[in-house]
């Protein structure tokens, strides 16, 4: 397998692996946009030269867009393989990249969000003990901060205070999101006028920089559904599902 690296320079020509549609489609358009930034800051997207979902996308942990403690760490951000790329060694393959660009940068280790069984947009955390990712902390209500610490007398990271205990103090429903995952800015504004439509209570609020990231109100940044000030999930939802949240919690 061939892997490319995006930069500044190809990002525009090159597809993004969990969205591949042309750059006019706001999903493309937005993640690209939010890529361009995050590569001044350190992110490396490595991905296979074919067309599907095998990439992983890391950023120093100290520019990473989710409220964690871990300087002097590598975090990743998105790690996914999948359909026919699984079972080719392709997940070795990254990861081993990012493992050796971390250790050559002097870096502590390696964090990553994931969660105590397997969940949507999470990487697997199976696999990630395998590779000798341990629990360095935990948030509710489901998520772990793994990490690979090259060093036993390395600083052991943690989540702010702010994502142990996800709460907000708006009523009715509310989703926090960033244009991280390009999925986001097509389902977000569907749902949004959806709710609008049936006079449901809805507010979308975008994480639009990093220092909104590091303090938000949740593990996991790239999206979370709140209702009556209770965190619910981080399941990005479309017409279908928000109409059966909705259905189950009121």
């Amino acid at each position: 397998m061939e892997y490319r690296k995006l930069t500044l320079d190809n990002l525009e020509k090159e597809h993004i692996c969990c969205a591949i549609s042309n750059n006019k489609d706001i999903q493309v358009a937005s993640k690209k946009a939010w890529l361009a930034e995050r590569l001044k800051e350190g992110l490396v997207f490595l991905k296979s030269v074919e067309r599907g979902k095998c990439f992983i996308e890391y950023i120093p942990a100290e520019n990473a867009w989710c409220p964690i403690e871990a300087e002097g760490y590598l975090h990743i951000n998105c790690f996914w393989v999948s359909g026919s790329f699984k079972g080719h060694g392709y997940a070795n393959d990254l990861l081993s990249a990012c493992i050796d660009d971390a250790k050559a940068q002097g870096r502590r280790g390696i964090t990553v969000i994931s969660s105590p069984k397997k969940m949507p947009f999470l990487s697997d955390p199976k696999y990630l003990a395998y590779k000798g990712f341990r629990i360095a902390d935990t948030a509710e209500p489901n998520f772990t901060l793994l990490y690979l610490p090259f060093d036993d007398n390395a600083p052991l990271p943690h989540f702010k205070d702010c994502a142990k205990h996800p709460k907000t103090d708006k009523q009715g429903f509310v989703v926090y999101y960033t244009h991280g995952c390009p999925f986001t800015a097509k389902y977000v504004p569907i749902v949004e006028n959806l709710a609008k439509e049936k006079g449901i209570p809805f507010e979308s609020i975008l994480i639009d920089n990093k220092e909104k990231a590091q303090n938000a109100p949740m593990a996991w940044t790239n999206y979370g559904v709140f209702y009556q000030g209770k965190y619910i999930s981080n399941e990005i939802l479309n017409e279908k599902r928000f109409l059966e949240l909705v259905k189950r919690l009121t």
